[in-house]
């Protein structure tokens, strides 16, 4: 290979076509559920930066009742593949007496959205639900309630549809396992 050559892209563990069918689901779904949705009183996405963007994009397009999108960045991974345990939160939101849907990429350990909820029970929502792409609950270290899955999938480090590894691989259409 040469310096002009680009990389191979990794194989594809779940399709686009695959992600873009759960995502129709998981929006009808959601969109079920809050049946006194307005325009008035919209429901309050809060998308988690960065990873969960392209899902947040495409989910909230797949929702048929009124929203707001918000974002909030956490992160506990760093440049590695595993979790610190340290969850840094980033947030300034209006949500106090609204009804919430967090969207993630991924919960793994729990301990992100675990965060994430005890801050905004804090601001006093109405409801908070959660949305996942991933759940890996071979992983989990603390309980997680998720009212939406994706998929479910193998304790592997997965990369594309927005979710990285060192700010690489956000690009791909689909979800591909990082080989070690």
């Amino acid at each position: 290979m040469t310096a002009n050559t680009p990389a191979p892209r990794p194989a594809a563990f779940i399709t686009a076509e695959a992600i873009a069918r759960r995502v129709a689901e998981l929006g009808s779904a959601i969109s079920e559920e809050y049946p006194g949705a307005t325009t008035e009183n919209p429901l309050a996405v809060v998308a988690v930066m960065k990873g969960a963007f392209i899902f947040a994009a495409d989910l909230v397009r797949a929702i048929t009742i009124p929203c707001t999108i918000q974002f909030i960045s956490a992160s506990s991974y760093g440049s590695g593949t595993k979790s610190s345990g340290n969850v840094a939160l980033d947030h300034d939101l209006a949500i106090g007496g609204k009804n919430v849907l967090i969207i993630e990429d991924i919960v793994d350990t729990g301990l992100t959205i675990l965060k994430i909820s005890e801050a905004f029970k804090a601001l006093k929502p109405a409801s908070i639900r959660i949305c996942t792409l991933l759940d890996k609950p071979a992983a989990r270290i603390h309980p997680a309630r998720i009212d939406h899955i994706g998929f479910k999938v193998p304790d592997r480090f997965l990369i594309g549809y927005g979710i990285d590894w060192n700010e690489r691989f956000r690009e791909l259409p689909y979800l591909a396992i990082l080989e070690d």
